[in-house]
């Protein structure tokens, strides 16, 4: 006759180290998968929650900087803050005549124009060409199409210079705005 203690003791067995070990495998094949995804949300949360809103900060920067000056403003320097009135800078590409409104500048950051660019550390600072910067900053005045030629056309954009995680499609924003004459 078989002793009933042993049959409750075999119940009340604890796990085996085999059976431990399993669980540890199958805890960690999950872990690694989170973490993956944790990986994944801290770079989209970097990129767009972070660097995609300073660059849109930045270019609404740049727009109030240009939209302060008057229409035909052929000279101030808008590539330093707070804007210098110098007579070497580019302001809103002037004019021709009386109200006749000039075009200048670009939004090409791999060649930006002269005058129509500037470079911003990863505080917002201004610093040269050659410093360490984040940001690049580019801006365009053009001329709408008649019978708009008492307008220009202003746009800026702001690209950061790399993205978190290797991004190969650059973090840019741009701003576009109209400014009447003779405003």
């Amino acid at each position: 006759m078989r002793n009933p203690q042993s049959k409750k003791k075999k119940s009340e067995a604890g796990m085996s180290f085999v059976e431990t070990v399993v669980a540890l495998a199958m805890l960690l094949v999950v872990s690694i998968g989170v973490m993956n995804v944790a990986a994944i949300a801290v770079t989209t949360t970097e990129n767009q929650g972070h660097l995609a809103a300073r660059t849109a900060e930045y270019a609404q920067d740049k727009m109030e900087q240009l939209l302060a000056l008057t229409f035909c403003d052929a000279n101030s320097d808008t590539t330093v803050i707070p804007t210098a009135i110098t007579g070497a800078g580019k302001g809103l590409a002037g004019c021709a005549g009386v109200s006749t409104p000039q075009a200048g500048g670009g939004l090409n950051t791999a060649g930006p124009v002269a005058g129509y660019v500037d470079y911003l550390d990863a505080s917002g600072n201004l610093v040269g060409a050659g410093g360490n910067w984040e940001y690049i900053r580019v801006w365009q005045i053009s001329v709408p199409a008649a019978p708009n030629n008492n307008m220009k056309q202003i746009d800026v954009l702001t690209q950061v210079r790399t993205a978190v995680g290797g991004s190969q499609t650059p973090l840019r924003s741009r701003v576009t705005t109209l400014k009447a004459y003779p405003l």
